[in-house]
């Protein structure tokens, strides 16, 4: 099916944000409010000698100063707990905090961070991914074995994590091919770069605290602000206000809990703002830099008889949840292909640079556009088309998948046949002008989440939940599921959420769940609203409750026009007598079973549960005299289940595309030798802006999951960014004759593989 854009539900926050009228973290201002500026190392590696405030507690204006003297000396992490929230005696990259202020005006908050002493003894910085790999490379965590970690980590000195999947006999297997085609490939960092740069206010009302903060995940929040300040978890409160974007950076805990110590020890509420530079160069959450090494054997017909691959992954100086990216980033590397014999590896190691994190669809582009070049190479190596090529290896149902989960319905072949169609594949094209291909594959992400429906005396309904709204709408579109279940509009509904205090848990805006998981709960809640609303009915209009349905805001016998009851008269005689209230979490789906005895760094990510499948075909054109390329099309085929909200789903596709083309063509984090950013500023860091965005072409292919999400629905939200690197990276070579490979396909790159002169593809 084509996506179209049919009238809707307009969302609840559409006109405070395109009105300006809507308040985000950054707005809000309480009484006695103070604001905080962090001392950060400016520096990758160095040991803390002395660390001296005086000065700057002297300046005017200044009510606080923290250091890591002043907070439990806690270690933090998902799988790795190497981190605390200040730096304690070594400094790892350049945007690790030293210290906090509290002060009268941001002014003199910052000149105040400027002054505080800090005499650092330099050591070497690790900044190379193969170097960091070597059994002599410095150690940029010399005590790391003393960490507490996930039993299934596998550490060696640098190396934070390692992730295999072994499958059959790859040795044998590429024995047996008719060719072996080797490839590698480089991949810059990169950033999420949302438009609203971090901001986070704290106030103390005895030993509990608010916590306003422009976080993806506020439960993540509270948990940690409870664990590395060592209080329970009833007292401490996230609110998010609008959240001006994230895509995966401002996932997992921030710097929640730095401004909420900073707000105790002052005595007064405090809040931090981000600059642009401090929004590039203090998260740690950035897009991971890669070294792809791909290996295939395929038959004379073009079937893939075995995959080898090695990946190292820079984990940056600290681990969030990278090493649990770098077991996905394994099966990325195979694809949604069926290989029989498969021996992949991902290092996750140690560097003095920025931390890697879940920047959206995390290791999924990189690994795509590398995979994706490579079976073009293949392809060319066997004389076959490209679309052909895919079309006899893309997994069908029944096959196995990498680590032998066996795939349901899916229409991977189909996004496949669609993208080619769509962008008329196989056309003859001007000279410099050529269309690219490529497959990717993402997985859905069941987990707990929790909601309640109420429907009021007048009979509108709220929905409570913890589910978080980053700008996606997928929250949003939450009223369309309730709504069914209860016979009313979406608009009646109105939604509260993105309060830990209020709502049920909920993971947050990330892994492309919200409606996945939260969705199930919300009709969970709805369904037990209607049972209760059909028993009310059932009495009233003395009926047999079977023969009653809910529609068009009425409870009716079914098939009459006169033997009904509305649901704002139930809900108004329920008010008296006891709410109508539901209550729902919805059950997780069940994770694929797997076969991964021979793999190590085993950390969740061993199935991809109601894998989405998708194709991006790109249309480019090459200046070969300045390397420059233009995106003039772009088709994009996902088979994402179901769709449940077109005219949102095909937002999230516009976006993820366009941010696609970014880390494509232009988005790349620059480091000096010793480690440091070199572009922290829009400036420099280029990002892709609605005039470089072509036309896009949307279609979705139907295949509900028995497995996933409401009505068989998958995520939506990361895919799109996926497949268009890969796909632009084709459309390069077709179109000049020369493959880049490294990323971002900068204009100087493109130049310099123009100008190679071994025309190696």
């Amino acid at each position: 099916m084509t996506a179209t854009l049919a009238p809707t539900l307009i969302r609840q926050d559409g006109r405070d944000k395109v009105t300006g009228s809507g308040r985000y973290a950054a707005d809000l201002t309480v009484t006695g409010m103070l604001h905080g500026a962090f001392r950060v190392a400016e520096v990758p590696h160095a040991r803390i000698r002395r660390l001296d405030t005086t000065a700057a507690r002297a300046l005017p204006g200044v009510y606080a100063i923290i250091t890591a003297a002043d907070v439990p000396e806690v270690r933090y992490g998902a799988f790795l707990k190497d981190r605390t929230i200040f730096a304690r005696d070594v400094v790892r990259w350049e945007g690790e905090l030293i210290a906090a202020v509290a002060a009268a005006t941001p002014e003199i908050a910052a000149q105040a961070a400027a002054l505080i002493e800090v005499d650092l003894e330099p050591l070497l910085a690790v900044t190379d991914l193969e170097t960091a790999t070597r059994p002599d490379a410095p150690l940029v965590h010399a005590e790391w074995a003393t960490y507490e970690a996930d039993e299934n980590l596998v550490r060696d000195g640098n190396l934070a994590s390692r992730s295999t999947i072994v499958k059959g006999d790859a040795d044998g297997g590429m024995a047996d091919a008719y060719i072996v085609v080797k490839d590698r490939y480089v991949a810059d960092g990169s950033h999420a770069v949302p438009i609203e740069p971090r901001a986070i206010l704290a106030e103390w009302q005895g030993d509990h605290v608010t916590i306003w903060s422009s976080t993806q995940v506020p439960f993540a929040a509270r948990s940690g602000v409870a664990e590395t300040l060592g209080m329970p978890q009833n007292q401490v409160r996230v609110i998010v206000p609008h959240l001006g974007g994230g895509f995966g950076a401002k996932c997992e805990l921030g710097f929640e809990p730095q401004v909420a110590a900073l707000a105790q020890t002052a005595g007064r509420p405090v809040k931090v703002v981000f600059s642009r530079r401090e929004e590039f160069l203090l998260p740690d959450h950035r897009r991971e830099r890669m070294i792809l090494e791909l290996e295939t054997g395929v038959r004379r017909d073009g079937t893939i008889v075995a995959r080898r691959a090695h990946l190292i992954i820079d984990n940056g100086a600290y681990s969030m949840d990278e090493p649990f990216l770098g077991q996905m980033a394994a099966m990325f590397a195979v694809g949604p292909y069926r290989i029989p014999n498969v021996d992949v590896s991902a290092d996750v190691v140690y560097t003095n640079t920025q931390p890697s994190g879940s920047v959206r669809a995390p290791t999924g582009p990189t690994t795509c556009w590398a995979l994706e070049q490579h079976h073009d190479v293949v392809a060319e190596r066997l004389g076959l088309d490209p679309v052909e090529f895919r079309r006899r290896n893309l997994v069908h149902e029944g096959d196995t998948g990498p680590t032998g989960q066996v795939f349901e319905r899916i229409g991977a072949l189909e996004t496949l046949e669609h993208a080619a169609a769509a962008i008329g594949w196989g056309r003859p094209l001007p000279d410099g002008e050529a269309i690219g291909i490529a497959t990717g594959w993402w997985p859905s992400f069941p987990g707990a989440s929790g909601a309640n429906v109420t429907i009021n005396a007048d009979g509108s309904g709220t929905i409570v939940t913890g589910a978080q709204e980053c700008g996606t709408g997928a929250v949003m579109a939450l009223p369309i599921l309730a709504a069914e279940v209860l016979g009313m509009r979406p608009d009646e509904f109105r939604i509260l959420y993105q309060d830990t205090d209020a709502g049920p848990y909920d993971g947050g805006a990330s892994g492309s769940q919200t409606t996945f998981n939260n969705g199930r709960a919300v009709i969970a809640a709805a369904t037990e609203v209607r049972e209760q609303l059909l028993d009310l009915a059932a009495d009233l209009l003395e009926a047999n409750r079977a023969d009653l349905e809910l529609i068009d805001g009425m409870a009716r016998v079914k098939g009459s026009q006169t033997s009904s009851v509305s649901i704002a008269d139930l809900a108004s005689q329920a008010a008296g007598a006891g709410l109508l209230l539901g209550r729902g979490s919805g059950e997780p789906p069940p994770t694929p079973a797997v076969e991964t005895a021979n793999c190590v760094g085993r950390l969740g990510a061993e199935s991809f549960a109601a894998p989405t499948f998708f194709t991006h075909a790109a249309h480019v054109k090459v200046d070969r005299d300045t390397g420059v390329v233009r995106v003039l099309e772009i088709a994009a085929s996902h088979e994402s289940g179901v769709v449940i909200n077109p005219i949102g789903a095909t937002g999230q596709i516009y976006g993820g595309v366009a941010m696609g083309i970014g880390q494509a063509l232009s988005e790349g984090v620059l480091l000096s030798e010793d480690g440091r950013q070199r572009n922290p500023y829009l400036l420099d860091y280029k990002l892709q802006t609605v005039a470089d965005v072509p036309p896009i072409h949307v279609d979705f292919v139907d295949a509900p999951s028995p497995t996933g999400g409401p009505k068989g629905l998958k995520g939506i939200a990361e895919p799109p960014c996926v497949p268009t690197p890969g796909a632009i990276a084709n459309a390069i070579v077709r179109a000049a004759g020369s493959r880049v490979r490294e990323l971002p396909m900068t204009p100087e790159r493109v130049w310099r593989a123009l100008a190679s002169t071994n025309g190696e593809n």
